[in-house]
């Protein structure tokens, strides 16, 4: 076995190691179970003994220069490789920074706050509740009868031990009205849930904005008053609003408001199916039996509720046709308005 033939292929195969996986391959073919080394220890017993001595310390001088050699090399990669570790990551203080993406607040928590501030000015006290309700709340005291359509489960989702995900705000204001006594006047925003087919127009979870006002001689007159202040407040000065009959079980007499039609100033137009008049929210005076429920005296006190959508009142205020996009965090959309 030539070991001054092997040492120089050593030496020279070490020169041209680039990458520690070369260093890895080089060792185990020379220091391996089946590498050059051990196979010439294998020969020993083949020379003869005046032989065996010489040639088994040329071996270990040359495995211990081996192993010397593979230290020296594996740590002079690794610091090559540790330079251009420090080079990628290298920082310039000088260059620009990247310019960050900054969130903004969702346009219905906008609207919510907008609705709030409104309702403050016109001197309503802001009060929210649980969204799981039970029937007393969210029916039975709104004046619900026990065959009401509402009370299905096609139209309530309803959860274990008679609960409910309520389907409007107004059991807020029920339970406000059994801490407090009149006079009233109480406002709320609020995430409420009904069982729908989600589509452009519909969604299982929505919001709701519900005002109250409860007091000696209220009348439609003051209704008629707040609901413009809050059309003025969210829309702007200058629409108009209609007032049709309609029932709702916890008002009498109730009412659905029209306003005029934002997108074409009630000249008519696809939106409002040439109407030029939008329906916005319901409203009406507090029904005797809904006073009644809360402990209420109904020859003293009256009162009026209204109750609008908040999402539809975005939906109309920013010209968005599919409610969806509210609630899908869509990132592109969210910063367009």
């Amino acid at each position: 076995m030539d070991v001054r033939s092997i040492r120089e292929e050593l030496l020279k195969s070490f020169e041209n190691v680039r990458t520690l996986e070369e260093l890895e391959a080089l060792r185990v073919r020379f220091l391996g179970k089946k590498g050059v080394i051990q196979q010439g220890f294998k020969k020993l017993k083949e020379l003869p003994p005046e032989e065996k001595k010489a040639m088994g310390k040329l071996l270990n001088d040359l495995r211990k220069e081996v192993e010397e050699r593979l230290a020296s090399v594996r740590e002079r990669l690794l610091e090559e490789e540790r330079k251009q570790q420090v080079e990628r990551e290298r920082i310039d203080v000088t260059m620009p920074g990247t310019e960050l993406a900054w969130g903004s607040t969702h346009i219905l928590r906008k609207a919510k706050e907008e609705l709030q501030y409104i309702a403050r000015k016109l001197g309503f006290t802001i009060v929210d509740g649980p969204e799981v309700e039970d029937d007393f709340h969210n029916f039975e005291a709104l004046n619900f009868p026990p065959y009401h359509p509402s009370r299905d489960m096609q139209d309530t989702l309803f959860l274990p031990g008679g609960l409910l995900l309520r389907t409007h705000t107004s059991a807020v204001q029920i339970r406000a009205l059994q801490r407090k006594k009149p006079p009233v006047r109480i406002f709320t925003v609020g995430r409420v849930y009904r069982r729908e087919e989600v589509t452009a127009r519909k969604f299982l979870a929505f919001h709701q904005a519900e005002g109250l006002w409860i007091d000696k001689k209220v009348s439609i007159g003051h209704l008629k008053g707040v609901l413009a202040e809050f059309i003025k407040g969210f829309f702007g000065p200058g629409y108009k609003l209609r007032f049709r009959p309609s029932y709702f079980p916890f008002v009498e007499p109730g009412m659905e408001v029209d306003v005029e039609c934002v997108f074409c100033g009630g000249k008519g137009c696809k939106v409002c199916q040439y109407s030029g008049w939008l329906e916005i929210l319901g409203a009406g005076m507090v029904h005797p039996n809904v006073l009644r429920a809360v402990g209420y005296d109904p020859e003293e006190y009256t009162g009026f509720a209204f109750g609008m959508g908040v999402d539809r009142m975005v939906m109309l205020k920013y010209g968005i046709n599919d409610i969806r996009l509210l609630f899908d965090g869509n990132q592109k959309f969210l910063r367009s308005v």
